[in-house]
Order: C-alpha cells, then sequence, then structure tokens
C-alpha cells in the first residue's frame, strides 16, 4: 500500500486513525472492560486456592472437597460476572457512539485473562483432572488447557483483524454485526464454566465423574476448534429495547430462561451446548462439509 493511501494521523475526529480518536479512553466503557479483568482475575485465584485446598486434602489424588467446591463456584461466577461486563462494555460504547481502538484492544487484553486463562485454569484444575479417574488427565489436562488458551487468543487476534477500520475504510457499508465468525469467546468460557457447575453438582450428590470423563477431551477440544473455525454464530448485538421479534421467537427464549432458572446447573450446561450446536448445524445446512465460509 503506498503511502498517499494510508489513513493521514490529522486532527479529523472521525478518523479513527487520529493518534488522539484512537487513544482516547471513555470512562463508561472501559470502566466496564476494568469490572471484566477484575472478574477474570478473581477467577483465576480462586480456581488456585480451590486447587490448593484439594492439594491439602490428598497430595497424590486429591478429592473435590467441599471447600473447593465451593471455591471453584465462586470462580465459576466470576467468569459469569465478566461475562455481563463484557456485554455492558460494548453496548455503552455503542450506544454512547464511544469506540475507540483503544478499548477493542482494551477489551480483548481482559477477555483473554477472563475467557482465555480463567477457564484453562479450570480445564487444568477440575475438569480435566486425576480425580476423574484417569491419572492420564494430568497431561492431557495441561495440553487440552493450553490448547483452549490458544484459541481463544488466536480468535480475539482474528476478531481484532477483520474489524479493523483500515480493512473498511473505503467500503461503503460496514460488516454486518449479525453474526460471529466462529465461537465467541465468553459463549466458549461460559460453556467451560456451565460444565464446571454441572461437574460440581454430580460430585455433590455422590455421582460418579468417571461416567462422563472419557467425553469431556473431544468436548473440550471442539469448543477450542470452534473458536478458530469459520462457523457463524448469532450475535445479540443488535437486540436493543427497540427490538422486535416473532411470537415464536420470544417463546422459545421463554422456555430457555425458564428451563436454566428451573434445572440450574443441567439447564446453564444445556443452553450452551444448544448455542454450539445451533452453529454447527446452520453451517452444515448451509454450507455443507467441505464448502467453507468466507471470513469477511
Amino acid at each position: 500500500m503506498a503511502n498517499d493511501d494510508l489513513p493521514s494521523l490529522d486532527n479529523d475526529s472521525e478518523n479513527p486513525y487520529n493518534v488522539t480518536q484512537a487513544s482516547r479512553i471513555y470512562f463508561l466503557p472501559n470502566l466496564m472492560t476494568a469490572g471484566n479483568l477484575f472478574c477474570g482475575f478473581m477467577a483465576i485465584i480462586w480456581c488456585i486456592r480451590a486447587r490448593y485446598d484439594m492439594i491439602g486434602a490428598d497430595s497424590i489424588n486429591p478429592p473435590i472437597t467441599p471447600e473447593a467446591s465451593e471455591l471453584f463456584t465462586q470462580a465459576v461466577w466470576f467468569i459469569f460476572g465478566a461475562m455481563a461486563f463484557d456485554m455492558l462494555d460494548g453496548r455503552l460504547a455503542r450506544m454512547g457512539g464511544r469506540e475507540s481502538l483503544f478499548g477493542a484492544e482494551f477489551d480483548s487484553l481482559a477477555d483473554i485473562v477472563s475467557f482465555g486463562v480463567a477457564p484453562a485454569l479450570m480445564v487444568f484444575f477440575l475438569i480435566l483432572s486425576p480425580t476423574q479417574g484417569y491419572p492420564v488427565f494430568r497431561n492431557i489436562g495441561g495440553l487440552l488447557g493450553f490448547v483452549y488458551l490458544l484459541c481463544a487468543a488466536i480468535r480475539l487476534a482474528r476478531f481484532n483483524v477483520i474489524t479493523n477500520p483500515l480493512l473498511h475504510q473505503h467500503r461503503e457499508t460496514k460488516p454486518s454485526s449479525k453474526e460471529f465468525i466462529g465461537l465467541p469467546v465468553p459463549a466458549a468460557a461460559g460453556t467451560v464454566a456451565s460444565l464446571v457447575l454441572f461437574l460440581l453438582n454430580l460430585a455433590a450428590h455422590d455421582r460418579s465423574l468417571q461416567h462422563w470423563a472419557l467425553a469431556l477431551p473431544p468436548l473440550l477440544l471442539l469448543i477450542a476448534m470452534l473458536m478458530v473455525s469459520t462457523v457463524r454464530y448469532p450475535s445479540g448485538k443488535q437486540i436493543d429495547m427497540q427490538t422486535k421479534t416473532k411470537l415464536t421467537t420470544f417463546v422459545i427464549f421463554g422456555v430457555v430462561a425458564a428451563a436454566v432458572v428451573a434445572f440450574k446447573e443441567y439447564g446453564m450446561f444445556i443452553a450452551c451446548l444448544s448455542y454450539i450446536f445451533v452453529g454447527l448445524v446452520r453451517h452444515w445446512r448451509k454450507h455443507g462439509f467441505t464448502k467453507r465460509a468466507p471470513l469477511v
């Protein structure tokens, strides 16, 4: 690209590459991002505390103690809190017309902590641990935890690239925000968090986790791969107080919300899995198994 084609760093307030505009920190959206980062950090601390509690009980094959279960549960709620803050920061920025390149980068850095590192620790410490009855999970858990973290980082980097204003400066229309390309990182983290609640609920009711253990590595690998795939998932960015919907859609959402409230851990896990497989089914119906969807 010639230098004359690059956006000038002048005082044009509409130019996203103006130095002042790009680095501007808007208070409310970035405060929500800071809340996201805080929740992610606390989730990591609570995971480490839970693991120390388990090791204190038995250093060879640590059981899930009631204290550790409570700490892991609190870590899960911190991740859900980070998801709430992540949703709010984008909505506040769009509602107030206060989007900036700084905000986008800050949001991705917070996301990699809350939805990358924290769930990866849950994978390693709890989901794929020797407590499931298979000591080999110690190595598999570390590997899959890293694969999950790697895919989350790649997903966030790709999102920043394909939504960069420089790629769309000569286009009359902006890229559609109705769909995500690849499983969103918060949705992936929510699935891991809901899986943790599901497993903790089984352990609390003295049900064997070994029956579920062999299904966990493929599920976690699928979640990781979907983050860097071209499977498109519906986005809720355009939903606001003025959004209209069909009666059928409204009833379905109502039933899903009621199921989550009524069945708690089971409802959350099923809702997250449903979102994952809805995207897969839509992709296969539209593109088949061989045709790939374009990135932009």
